[in-house]
């Protein structure tokens, strides 16, 4: 066998293996969460999350900074415990749920940040406007099967907004100084995936 056959028999082996370490995920949401909390009134902190998390990931353990997120959040399933707060988000002043039912979240680029953590920066769109936010990433965490045999895979992700830079300016100024509602709101993504 000539040297040329013999190197491209020897790629044609290792291809198989390569291709099978880039792969598609997709986002179950049955068992993903965006939690959300803010200052209220400047003394306490009120809390709340998103159901209908869905979207896609295409991970590579061999080269992370080569993946790619897609997602999406469904801001009608808003839920922070009292009914007539979350009707008041989901409306004009808030998240104006008639207009613009889900938020996305589509990365531009993936940095390693230290052994199992990633940063992960994206275009972050609610309310039709579009700002660039960082995900500071744990995991992915190694594969495991569920009960029907599922590959799986988890991630969490931590980040900060202004909720004021997507158009979310409700904000009555106190009596005794201060707003009823800061500005800065912290999110937590917990999310499962399912190998496609």
């Amino acid at each position: 066998m000539s040297r040329l056959m013999q190197t491209l028999l020897a790629a044609l082996l290792v291809l198989p293996n390569l291709s099978a370490q880039d792969a598609a995920w997709r986002i179950d949401p049955l068992h993903s969460l965006a939690q959300f909390s803010v200052r209220h009134m400047m003394i306490s902190t009120v809390r709340g999350q998103f159901g209908g998390v869905k979207g896609s990931i295409h991970y590579d353990p061999k080269n992370p900074m080569a993946a790619t997120v897609e997602a999406t959040i469904d801001c009608t399933t808003i839920n922070t415990g009292e009914p007539k707060r979350d009707n008041d988000l989901k409306g004009e002043e808030f998240f104006d749920v008639k207009k613009y039912p889900v938020m996305t979240f589509r990365s531009k680029r993936v940095d390693v940040a230290g052994a199992g953590r990633l940063k992960v920066t994206g275009d972050l769109t609610v309310n039709a406007i579009t700002k660039q936010v960082v995900l500071d990433l744990d995991g992915p965490t190694p594969p495991i099967k569920d009960t029907q045999g599922r590959e799986k895979i988890g991630v969490s992700a931590t980040t900060k907004i202004s909720r004021k830079e997507f158009g979310i300016l409700y904000n009555p100024v106190l009596e005794a100084g201060g707003v009823a509602v800061s500005d800065e709101v912290s999110i937590v993504l917990d999310i499962e995936l399912i190998r496609i």
